[in-house]
């Protein structure tokens, strides 16, 4: 699948109440809560690139892994239409307010019935898939292929319907814990997910082929649930399973969860549209859009969506408590942080991309031309980061405020400006037969400009809904990390050009490091607060350890 399932956390960070209260966090608690969040991301990010190096050597760029990337798309907008984001978001904030007024009885009732009515839709759903599999991947994901790789696609989407419901119980237990501020286990569990996937790509696919591929994707989202379970131990869980829809919490969490669903089918229906028209493109295009989304989502993970995680289950209880100006506080401190780590680190993805895929990807069956072609799309899907990392934020805020149908609507309006960018830029930039300068990178940009396009929009709503969000700080920081950015750019460019000899991943590294480096010391000089909140977390809690 792919990695829009880590939604994670921080680290178990009790409440002031005990076991089984939900409180806010204070912003010194919230930056060492979103630290831990962010190495947690970096565990299971760095899991992640081993994947897709392994699976990349193994298999390249081509037809064969064209079919299993396109394959996980169905059980991957299942499960987040059934749980995924859309359970997170309704889910908590009811959870959360069951735990504020100290009903545990009630939240756990609610918890059990939620349980055993996913189970019951994600079982018949996972079956109408099953059957209708043929004709959903000749007609919606891969249009533009021979018979032979629709039938692989359709039995290796079979293979994998599997994990619509595994993950739909580890979705709901990720939003039990979350809301407890117990989060470790969910991060270490995406590495799992990773450690499965890659023992079927080394243990299985030299017996099944790509077949083990799948199976070991199933194994990865069995490990993904295993190391959940235990947790709710820990946090003293009262099961009361139930299909009863008229347990109190249900009716509001499904409330919550339907203008959530369309959103996501909104950003699942994106990638389904991505994936029909790279059919008609060289073999190796749905790969290659794969594979530079998942680098850029592996930086988003580490600078957006650990905080925007860690900040969730503190702004849905200062909502329920109307404490406004705390609200509009760590609201604003978040998207700070957020744009603090993502303005270098658009810059240094597009500077180092082409370095980067081919020190990572260029061994086996992975050709140049792929790595040319991965690269370019990477610093398109780069320019789109920063939008990214505040929609982690942002959308985030609305559901903490129980609205999940304004992002839903923005969210629409700017999928029709996607798709619209697509069909338009993918006849505009790079050849439809050409797998090193390949017209799918047009494809990456729309969705960068339509990104901005919603991030800027729904900015604007929430800053007039509650008053503000310390816009005149924020605008502060974003100038001075543009500044200190581009001289890093600049920096990391000569460092480029003084190793052009040295061996690829050597370069790459001693450029990065000058670019941090640089970068890190004119964030102190022009005085961002930021530049030391997260080394003073990281040495606080090193000390505490």
């Amino acid at each position: 699948m792919t990695d829009s399932r880590r939604q994670t956390g921080a680290d178990t960070l009790a409440t002031s109440e005990g076991r089984g209260a939900s409180a806010a966090l204070s912003n010194e608690r919230l930056a060492r809560a979103a630290l831990v969040v962010m190495i947690a991301f970096v565990a299971s990010g760095v899991l992640g690139l081993v994947r897709l190096v392994v699976i990349g050597m193994i298999y390249g760029a081509g037809a064969e892994l064209d079919s299993f990337n396109a394959a996980t798309r169905i059980p991957e907008l299942l499960f987040n239409l059934i749980a995924g984001g859309a359970l997170g978001s309704a889910f908590i904030p009811v959870f959360a307010a069951f735990l504020v007024r100290s009903d545990r009885e009630g939240a756990w009732r609610l918890a059990g019935a939620i349980a055993a009515l996913l189970a019951a839709i994600s079982i018949v759903l996972a079956a109408a898939m099953y059957v209708a599999a043929p004709v959903v991947v000749a007609t919606l994901l891969r249009p533009g292929d021979p018979l032979a790789d629709q039938a692989l696609t359709v039995d290796l989407l079979r293979i994998m319907l599997s994990t619509v419901v595994i993950f739909s119980l580890s979705g709901l237990l990720m939003g039990i814990l979350n809301a407890h501020q117990h989060f470790w286990r969910p991060a270490f569990a995406m590495s799992l997910y990773n450690i499965g996937i890659i023992a079927g790509a080394v243990f299985l696919a030299p017996i099944m082929g790509i077949y083990g591929l799948a199976w070991g994707t199933v194994l990865g989202a069995l490990l993904h649930l295993g190391i959940q379970a235990p947790g709710l131990r820990q946090i003293g869980a009262q099961w009361f399973p139930s299909l009863r829809i008229r347990t109190p919490g249900v009716l509001e969490v499904f409330r919550l969860m339907i203008p959530r669903i369309f959103g996501q089918a909104v950003v699942q229906v994106n990638f389904i549209l991505i994936t029909a028209l790279t059919s008609f493109m060289v073999d190796g295009a749905q790969t290659a859009v794969n594979t530079a989304f998942a680098l850029m989502f592996f930086v988003l993970g580490v600078i957006g969506r650990g905080l925007g995680t860690a900040v969730f289950p503190s702004l849905s209880t200062l909502a329920a408590q109307t404490d406004w100006p705390g609200y509009r506080r760590t609201l604003s401190t978040a998207v700070r942080g957020v744009l603090f780590l993502a303005i270098p680190a658009t810059i240094g993805l597009i500077i180092l991309a082409l370095p980067l895929v081919a020190g990572l990807f260029e061994r086996g069956r992975w050709t140049a031309e792929a790595t040319a072609g991965t690269s370019l799309a990477l610093q398109y899907f780069a320019l789109g980061l920063v939008g990214h990392a505040l929609l982690e934020i942002l959308a985030r805020s609305f559901y903490a405020l129980h609205d999940t149908r304004t992002p839903v609507i923005v969210g629409v309006a700017t999928m029709i400006l996607n798709f619209a960018l697509a069909v338009l830029l993918m006849h505009v930039i790079g050849q439809p037969d050409s797998l090193a300068n390949g017209s799918f990178a047009g494809l990456a940009l729309a969705m960068s400009l339509s990104t901005w396009v919603e991030a800027i929009v729904l900015w604007l709503l929430l800053r007039r809904r509650i008053g503000g969000i310390g816009g005149a700080r924020v605008w502060a920081l974003t100038w001075r990390a543009l500044l200190a950015a581009a001289a890093m750019g600049a920096a990391v460019r000569v460092a480029q050009i003084a190793l052009a000899g040295a061996p690829p991943l050597a370069a790459l590294f001693a450029s990065s490091a000058v670019g941090l480096a640089v970068y890190g010391g004119l964030a102190v000089a022009l005085g961002l607060e930021e530049a030391a909140a997260v080394p003073r977390a990281l040495f606080r809690r090193l000390r505490r350890s």
